[in-house]
Order: structure tokens, then sequence, then C-alpha cells
């Protein structure tokens, strides 16, 4: 019987981008045109991803070339505030991922080309909550990054022998 490591999809009950403009209301923010256009980008597709790579996708439009840095990383730290977004500090750089609509899981980091594998197990938020009742701890939540090498990056490393390379 084999696990099932994969994350179910979660229904909402209002876009990111509504969440988002909730969240500047609240806090008497200008919900702006450039600000949209992050939201927007950020969630068309579901991956990890970092400020810079972020900035060059939306320079690749022409009406958001003039969104600049300071806006770009100003706009990805509300929407970490505001619950949309997670982020981690993964060899020295931050990388961003999709929190809201997604369920709790958990990450296998490749050190050699820096890809991150999600997945889910039931069997490690039961040892996590476990080991919290023995504690007395409640949960918020909880990060779990394993690192080592991808199947890739070992096939990779794996030279093919040769007859010639073995005189």
């Amino acid at each position: 019987m084999e696990n099932d490591f994969s994350l179910e999809h979660i229904e909402v009950s209002s876009s990111p981008g509504e969440r988002f403009e909730e969240y500047l209301q609240s806090r008497n923010k200008r919900v702006t045109q450039q600000r949209k256009a992050i939201v927007e980008q950020v969630f068309s597709h579901h991956e990890h991803f970092d400020a810079d790579a972020l900035r060059a996708e939306l320079q690749a439009t022409a009406e958001n070339r003039k969104i600049g840095r300071a806006t770009v990383y100003r706009t990805l730290n509300e929407l970490v505030e505001a619950g949309l977004l997670r982020e981690m500090k993964l060899n020295n750089r931050t990388v961003f991922e999709h929190d809201y609509g997604y369920p709790q899981h958990d990450h296998l980091h490749c050190q050699d080309c820096d890809r991150l594998i999600e997945f889910r197990s039931d069997e490690l938020i039961a040892l996590r909550d476990t080991v919290a009742r023995q504690n007395q701890f409640r949960v918020s939540g909880h990060r779990f990054i394993i690192t080592g090498v991808c199947s890739r990056c070992m096939k990779a490393r794996q030279r093919p022998t040769r007859r010639l390379e073995m005189v």
C-alpha cells in the first residue's frame, strides 16, 4: 500500500485579490493598480519564487514594466502579513509560496538545484500533534524542510563509465 503525499484542493470563500484588498483596506492602505498586478501575477500559477523572479515576470509585460523593485518587495511583505503567501529562507535566498487556499504541507529541498518538492504526510502531522500534546503545547502551524539531493541531480552526478576512462 503506497502513501499519497499529494496536496488536496481547499475551497476558499474569496479570491486572493479580494482577500488582499480587504487586508489593505483594513489598514487604510491604497489598492493600487501596481499591487493588483503583482497579486494577479503571483497567483496566476503555483510555484515557488523569489522577488527577483517575480520582478522579471512583471517586466516581461509592457503594462507592468514601471513596477519598481521597492514596490515588489513591499507588496510581497504585505502578502505575507495578509496570510496569502508564506516566506522561507533557503541558502541565503528568500523564497515565497502560496499559503491561502493550500493545505499545511512540507518540503524536500534539493541543495544542488534549489528545487522544492511539496508533500503532505498524515503520519508527520500525527507525530507533531502527539509531541505537542505531550508537552502541553498548542500548535499554530509548522514548517518542515528536508534538505538533500533530488533524483535529477543524483543522475547528473553519476557519470557513465566508459572503457577509455578506466585505463
